[in-house]
């Protein structure tokens, strides 16, 4: 009799046992997994909310001036500093409409060198401002606090972009030689007010095929 009830007792505890190890797996499975599905998701619907499969019809014709450069670049920078130096560095260039089509944004990306070991990356907002008749950006790179700002639009077959950079002199920056498959940009800066320019920035790229 004594051995039947300790062997009930032992089942009892056994059953027990069984029953919060249950409900812990559960716990684990539903809390620790479900809060790195949240925390990706919510990063994941944050992108989704702001990329847009094309321009806001509002646009109208003026949408074509930058949405022939939707999609990825692979890229050739070349960059002319003072005492002579020119530095050469691959990257890529994404371009995609944002903010229900209204805008465009872009990322500029420059791989990791020898001397720099982690990629540069920089990202550009644009949009058509229905006042001026001009597209106004602004172009912000973290890492060197640097922010700018320009407005402009076609000029011909070239889009030019004019404003003052950081150091307070004048910049122009130029999209040129457009075809679905490679662009050419310039980035020039003026010492004398914009009489003449200096090349500072001058990169080519090539559409990534996938």
């Amino acid at each position: 009799m004594r051995d039947a009830i300790r062997t009930k007792a032992f089942q009892i505890r056994i059953a027990s046992l069984m029953f919060v190890l249950g409900i812990c797996a559960v716990a684990v499975t539903q809390t620790a997994p479900h809060a790195n599905t949240s925390s990706s998701s919510a990063r994941e619907a944050m992108i989704n909310v702001l990329g847009s499969g094309e321009p806001h019809p509002s646009l109208g014709e003026e949408a074509q001036t930058f949405d022939r450069l939707v999609g990825t670049w692979d890229a050739e920078f070349t960059s002319y500093r003072d005492g002579g130096k020119v530095y050469h560095r691959k990257g890529e260039l994404h371009f995609g409409w944002v903010l229900d089509g209204r805008a465009v944004q872009d990322l500029w990306i420059a791989y990791p060198m020898a001397d720099h070991k982690e990629r540069e990356i920089g990202t550009t907002i644009r949009f058509f401002d229905t006042s001026l008749k001009q597209w106004r950006i602004v172009f912000v790179l973290p890492e060197y606090n640097y922010v700018v700002t320009a407005q402009g639009g076609r000029e011909g077959d070239r889009i030019v972009l004019r404003g003052v950079d950081s150091n307070g002199l004048p910049i122009r920056w130029t999209f040129s030689e457009i075809t679905h498959d490679a662009f050419h940009w310039q980035g020039e800066r003026s010492h004398d007010g914009g009489k003449t320019w200096k090349l500072e920035e001058d990169h080519h790229m090539k559409r990534r095929v996938s």
